[in-house]
């Protein structure tokens, strides 16, 4: 089973961007769906994007965040990324990685079959300054 270290930083200014990254551990890692999610104090988990297992080929994004998040992996790098644009007041959280080796997306495994992802990354707290 892989493991997931997320890094990036962690404090963005209003208006600028967000970029993390979650590295995987494990030589299986190309066979993982993997998903960022994040909460919010005194908010549920809020699922953000999904990439699909093998290339990546596939994304899927929540509509609250569409059009300003693009997530990737780069298999060669055990490594997925998520870019998010324009942050604003609302996007501080707990940003999390996630991945699921039986499903070919997140959104598959937790939508369709309430499976939430195998294994998680650590979460890492983002916060927008003014």
């Amino acid at each position: 089973q892989v493991q997931l270290v997320e890094s990036g930083g962690g404090l963005v200014q209003a208006g600028g961007s967000l970029r993390r990254s979650c590295a995987a551990s494990g030589r299986t890692f190309s066979r993982y769906a993997v998903g960022w999610f994040r909460q919010a104090p005194g908010k549920e988990r809020e699922f953000l994007a999904a990439v699909s297992r093998g290339g990546g080929g596939s994304q899927d994004y929540a509509d609250s965040v569409k059009g300003r998040v693009t997530i990737s992996r780069d298999n060669a790098k055990n490594t997925v990324y998520l870019q998010m644009n324009s942050l604003q007041s609302e996007d501080p959280a707990v940003y999390y990685c996630a991945a699921d080796p039986l499903f070919h997306t997140i959104v598959v495994a937790t939508t369709d079959n309430d499976h939430d992802p195998d294994v998680w990354g650590q979460g890492t707290l983002v916060t927008v300054s003014l």
